[in-house]
């Protein structure tokens, strides 16, 4: 069973066809980031892919907790500024329950 106080994380690879369009989801998606306390640990970057394949944008967001970084990905208030993310982008989203030790 997971353990409520472990924090939550979103790590997602991204590859992007239309910045211009892209930038309307990156708008969009900060109240819901701020409704559920989230804090961007990693935000693209420079990066080194030392195994498998890359993405070309890396983003770590990190939630107080499992709970609070899946009830962001599954609110109204994420879900309609993800509608300007789909077409204009591919890539992979987890979402993960932080490690206590």
């Amino acid at each position: 069973m997971a353990d409520e106080t472990a924090k939550g994380y979103w790590i997602g690879r991204i590859e992007v066809s239309d910045l211009d369009e892209y930038k309307k989801y990156i708008a969009a998606n900060g109240p819901a980031f701020a409704q559920y306390n989230a804090r961007f640990l990693v935000r693209g970057g420079e990066y080194e892919c030392v195994e498998g394949e890359a993405r070309s944008r890396n983003v770590v967001i990190e939630f107080p907790s499992f709970a609070d970084a899946k009830a962001c990905y599954h609110s109204g208030v994420y879900q309609a500024a993800k509608a300007f993310r789909d077409p204009v982008s591919t890539g992979e989203l987890i979402i993960i329950e932080g490690y206590l030790g």
